[in-house]
C-alpha cells in the first residue's frame, strides 16, 4: 500500500490529510473563512508529522469544480510538493470527494438509488453530478439550475441523497419524501479510495501542466430541463 498526502481546498474548507497501508493516519481541517493561502502548507507539515514530502509515493489534490480561489491554492501547493520531490500526482474531483464521503460516513439511507453531491455555485445554482449508491458516476460533471422538477426522475425512483455545500439551499426548492439532504464540504480524508485506486493503476497528472477544472464557462440561464 501506499503512503499518499492529500489536499483538498476546493470550498470553504482546507484540509489536508496522510494516509498509509490504506487508512487515514492523519489529518487536519479548517472552516476559517479566506484563509486557504495562509493555511495549506501549515497544515501539509503537520499531518506529514515531520515526515518529508519525499518520502510518501504520492500527492493528491482535489481538482474541482469548486473556488477559484480555494483550488488555484490547493493544486499550486500540491504541483510544488511533487515537483520539488519527484513524486507523482494525483487528483479526485470534488463531486466524487462528496460521494465517498457520503459512502464512507454511511451517509446513505437505506434503500437509496441515487447520490447527488452539489457544490454550491450562485443562487439556486450548484455544480452536480449523478452516482449510483455503489458509485458509479451516471452523468458527467455540469452547472445546473436547480428547480421543482430538476431531480424529478430520480426521485420517482426511490431515495435520493443530496450531500455538500450546495445541498441545503436546495431543501426547500425539491419537496419530495424521497429527497435527503446533507450539508457538507469535502475533505482530504475522503478522496482516500479512488485515490489509491488512481494510484495502484497509474493514473498520475502531469505536473507540469495540470489545471483545475473550474465550469467557468458557465452562464446562469433559466432551465426547465430535468438532469436526467
Amino acid at each position: 500500500m501506499a503512503r499518499i498526502l492529500y489536499i483538498e481546498t476546493s470550498t470553504s474548507l482546507c484540509s489536508a490529510a496522510l494516509s498509509e497501508d490504506g487508512r487515514i493516519i492523519s489529518e487536519k481541517e479548517s472552516a476559517e473563512p479566506r484563509a486557504h493561502a495562509a493555511m495549506t502548507a501549515p497544515f501539509v507539515k503537520e499531518v506529514l508529522g515531520g515526515l518529508p514530502v519525499g518520502a510518501c509515493d504520492a500527492v493528491c489534490v482535489s481538482k474541482g469544480p469548486g473556488s477559484f480561489t480555494g483550488l488555484r491554492v490547493g493544486v499550486s501547493t500540491a504541483k510544488g510538493l511533487c515537483f520539488g520531490s519527484g513524486i507523482p500526482l494525483l487528483s479526485v474531483g470534488t463531486l466524487e470527494t462528496l460521494y465517498w464521503q457520503a459512502f464512507t460516513e454511511k451517509l446513505i439511507p437505506e434503500g437509496c438509488r441515487y447520490v447527488v453531491p452539489m457544490i454550491d455555485a450562485r443562487r439556486m445554482e450548484v455544480y452536480t453530478a449523478v452516482f449510483t449508491a455503489e458509485g458509479r458516476q451516471l452523468t458527467e460533471v455540469r452547472p445546473q439550475v436547480v428547480e421543482a422538477d430538476t431531480f424529478a426522475s430520480l426521485l420517482s425512483e426511490g431515495p435520493v441523497l443530496f450531500i455538500g455545500d450546495g445541498a441545503l439551499k436546495c431543501r426547500e426548492t425539491i419537496a419530495s419524501e424521497n429527497a435527503f439532504f446533507h450539508g457538507c464540504c469535502p475533505k482530504a480524508s475522503s478522496m482516500l479510495i479512488p485515490a489509491e485506486r488512481a494510484y495502484q493503476e497509474k493514473r498520475f497528472e502531469d505536473v507540469a501542466y495540470f489545471e483545475p477544472f473550474y465550469l467557468k464557462e458557465f452562464i446562469a440561464t433559466v432551465s426547465r430541463k430535468s438532469l436526467i
